[in-house]
């Protein structure tokens, strides 16, 4: 009974070793991982992973992570010219290969969703243009035209709505523009109000699905296969 007692003593402490050994080794992964993830040719800000799964050493010793949660802020890339600002990525990964001396990591399939505010849409638009929430679905677009004719410059808010096109580029387009009986003030106010800008900087293999106009900015949709993060 003594003998017995003190092998589950033992077992007790050494589970409780390598539980914490565990836990160590997967708060170093996170931090060298969160240094590792790459964007193409965009500019990322803070990175946050989180590895799920217990224990983490076995995962580690089949090279392959089940499920990791990745949150980056602030990723820039270029879009017609212009730099378009993501202000928040949230994406889930499953089954993430480990690539030799854990340099490279791919994830079989990814979900996720891409936050971009107003305040990005509007220093992605044309100068002068202002975008934000309209309500029921709708952004609202606002800016400033010359009127040749008049010699007088003329101030529009319109309710536009915001499609995904292509699979990588945001469309934003004016349902209405009061043309007020003044020549070619719409096509005009339209040139402003009316843009497209493509979303670069995503991991090779992730697609953009759906817009959803929100108050905070619109929430992108995505997902995607054989996710390249690193290496």
């Amino acid at each position: 009974m003594r003998a017995l007692r003190i092998l589950l003593v033992i077992a007790v402490v050494l589970g409780g070793i390598f539980v914490a050994a565990d836990r160590v080794a997967l708060h170093f992964a996170e931090s060298e991982a969160e240094d590792r993830v790459g964007f193409g040719g965009a500019e990322a800000g803070a990175t946050d992973i989180s590895i799920k799964g217990f224990p983490f050493l076995t995962q580690v010793v089949d090279s392959q992570l089940d499920e990791v949660d990745v949150k980056v802020k602030d990723i820039r890339a270029s879009a017609g010219g212009r730099d378009i600002r993501i202000s928040e990525i949230r994406a889930q990964l499953r089954h993430v290969r480990l690539g030799a001396g854990y340099t490279s990591a791919t994830a079989a399939s990814a979900t996720g969703t891409a936050l971009l505010s107003y305040a990005a849409l509007t220093e992605a638009a044309d100068d002068g243009v202002t975008v934000s929430y309209g309500g029921d679905g709708k952004v609202k677009v606002a800016g400033s035209v010359r009127i040749p004719l008049l010699d007088r410059t003329v101030t529009r808010s319109v309710l536009s709505t915001v499609t995904l096109v292509d699979g990588d580029t945001v469309r934003v387009r004016a349902d209405e523009v009061p043309g007020e009986g003044i020549p070619g003030l719409e096509d005009l106010v339209r040139k402003k109000t009316d843009f497209e800008r493509g979303i670069g900087g995503l991991p090779e293999g992730l697609e953009l699905e759906k817009i959803v106009v929100a108050p905070g900015g619109l929430e992108i949709s995505m997902s995607g296969a054989d996710i390249a993060l690193a290496g």
